[in-house]
């Protein structure tokens, strides 16, 4: 068995982002860590999940892989893995990992984890053949994570819980958006409806990059203004959003490879630090 094929078929990026925004949720929504048992089983069963999401997505979309410059040596296009253990090893991951979570954890963490994982495989992925809207129907498995682990924490899903769902929610469109503008040619060639494929002058594409750039900033302090975190989040938060934002319209009026890339630094630089400030608030 090649373990290393097996590794990227999981997407390993991706499993860390959302292991990192179910561990978020997990200590905002509990207040802290009350069980450290707990929240291993939480993340090794939500892992689990994600990584047989990532295995799937791979297999439903092995043809189209093939024709990207930026996907075509992954293990399916390449033939290093078949495409029936692909989808076997992906189903048994999302199922043992579903199973784990209602067992060790809870219902509600175990429903949301397979729920992340059908609509980003049955909804998301097919979508992505039929129009440009699969970045927004894509941003809701990818904001659910720390939804779960709030759950995991308290056994409910409440007001905070929304608020860093819909946090994760704005800030995967500038994401998603600027990768979808460098690799246009890419997704364009194997037949995927990403925005600037359907509207090739990009005047869409970087509307929808300033409206959810723009939205993302008030959105960023709602955890202060419900008491989930300080003035410290609030100020970094803020500031955060304004570079964020100040990225965007750079990018918006060139148009450029060079200034897509740099919105996709700034975002990829914009989540951690804003995860680190208010865990960091949270906790004095």
């Amino acid at each position: 068995m090649n373990l290393s094929a097996y590794l990227s078929l999981c997407k390993p990026r991706i499993v860390t982002l959302v292991l990192v925004t179910h561990a978020l949720g997990y200590f905002l929504g509990g207040k802290g860590i009350a069980s450290y048992e707990t929240l291993f089983c939480a993340l090794f069963g939500t892992g689990l999940a994600c990584a047989g999401a990532g295995a799937l997505n791979c297999y439903l979309e092995r043809d189209v892989d093939a024709l990207m410059k930026r996907t075509m040596k992954r293990p399916l296009p390449s033939g290093v893995i078949s495409p029936i253990d692909a989808l076997t090893f992906g189903v048994l991951l999302v199922l043992f990992g579903t199973v784990f979570l209602v067992w060790q954890v809870n219902l509600l963490t175990g429903f949301l984890a397979l729920l992340t994982a059908f609509l980003y495989t049955h909804v998301y992925t097919p979508l992505k053949r039929i129009t440009w809207l699969n970045t927004l129907v894509g941003a809701i498995p990818g904001a659910l994570p720390p939804m779960g682990g709030w759950s995991a924490a308290t056994g409910e899903v409440s007001l905070g819980a929304w608020i860093l769902f819909l946090i994760l929610f704005l800030w995967q469109h500038p994401h998603f958006y600027a990768i979808a503008w460098m690799f246009r040619d890419d997704y364009a060639r194997a037949g995927i409806k990403m925005l600037p494929c359907v509207e090739p002058d990009g005047a869409s594409t970087f509307r929808q990059v300033l409206l959810c750039s723009a939205l993302l900033i008030p959105a960023s302090l709602l955890p202060t203004i419900i008491g989930m975190s300080g003035y410290v989040y609030l100020c970094g938060a803020l500031v955060l959003g304004l570079v964020m934002m100040k990225v965007a319209l750079m990018a918006s009026q060139s148009r450029s490879i060079a200034d897509a890339r740099s919105l996709l630094r700034a975002s990829v630089v914009y989540l951690p630090i804003l995860l680190v400030l208010i865990v960091a608030d949270a906790s004095f």
